[in-house]
């Protein structure tokens, strides 16, 4: 493995528009599985969980950045995280909002844990097996927070699908801002705009597939799912995929 390079990708237009869609598939793709194919939320919690934890393996284990390998593994934190998330907020009866707190708390701690353990959570440090654990588990909650938040604003607050999306987007839209003419670190610039783009992805993905009468577009789960994979397959091929420069 080259020493001067970590085995993450570096952040670029390319690399948020595949978060996007991404993060969008983990919606429709959870959702298939744990409605559309009835297996309810614990087991495909298992199913998506299993798959997850194999891939951190195979990117722990990899002796260099691969772009297929990654966002193979981002893609399994994203449909775990929606059952994960739908699995607390409706069996366990918490509701969007005890969901969404409970995963903020659970999430601040993963942060401090890794800063405390690492001393930085630049994504350019990520390539020991340790700051790689903490890496992926911190994706894994960031994952699971995006699907009660975006669940929370649809739904609870009665925004709509279209609606929650141009919320997030003006999030988005700020963290750019604040990018470009403010001195706010980077990192957590780019840990806001990561958590943000999940609960975009999980409106735009409940917009896809629910019901015409609930404010979707009734796509099959199963179409959207294999559509937006195709697309993420085809932007990795074609999209630069360089690793990150080591800051560590």
């Amino acid at each position: 493995m080259n020493a001067a390079l970590s085995k993450v990708p570096q952040v670029t237009l390319g690399f948020w528009i595949i978060k996007i869609l991404a993060t969008t598939l983990g919606e429709t793709g959870g959702d298939a599985l744990s409605m559309s194919a009835n297996l309810g939320y614990l087991l495909s919690t298992a199913i998506f969980m299993t798959a997850f934890a194999a891939a951190v393996a195979m990117q722990i284990a990899a002796k260099a950045f691969n772009p297929a390998l990654y966002w193979l593994t981002i893609i399994a934190s994203t449909t775990v995280g929606t059952t994960m998330a739908d699995f607390a907020d409706r069996s366990l009866g918490i509701g969007y909002p005890g969901g969404s707190l409970l995963l903020v708390v659970l999430l601040a701690l993963a942060f401090l844990a890794w800063r405390r353990s690492t001393g930085t959570l630049d994504v350019g440090s990520v390539f020991t097996p340790r700051s790689e654990c903490f890496y992926w588990f911190t994706i894994m909650l960031s994952q699971t927070l995006g699907t009660a938040l975006g669940d929370w604003t649809a739904d609870s607050m009665q925004l709509g699908y279209t609606g929650a999306a141009l919320v997030f987007g003006g999030l988005l839209l700020l963290v750019l801002l604040a990018y470009w003419w403010t001195k706010i670190p980077h990192t957590a610039l780019f840990w806001a705009a990561f958590v943000l783009t999940r609960p975009l992805g999980a409106v735009v993905g409940d917009y896809l597939d629910k019901p015409v009468a609930q404010g979707g577009l009734a796509f099959s789960r199963y179409t959207a799912t294999a559509v937006l994979l195709a697309a993420i397959v085809a932007l990795v091929a074609l999209l630069p995929q360089r690793a990150a420069h080591r800051t560590h």
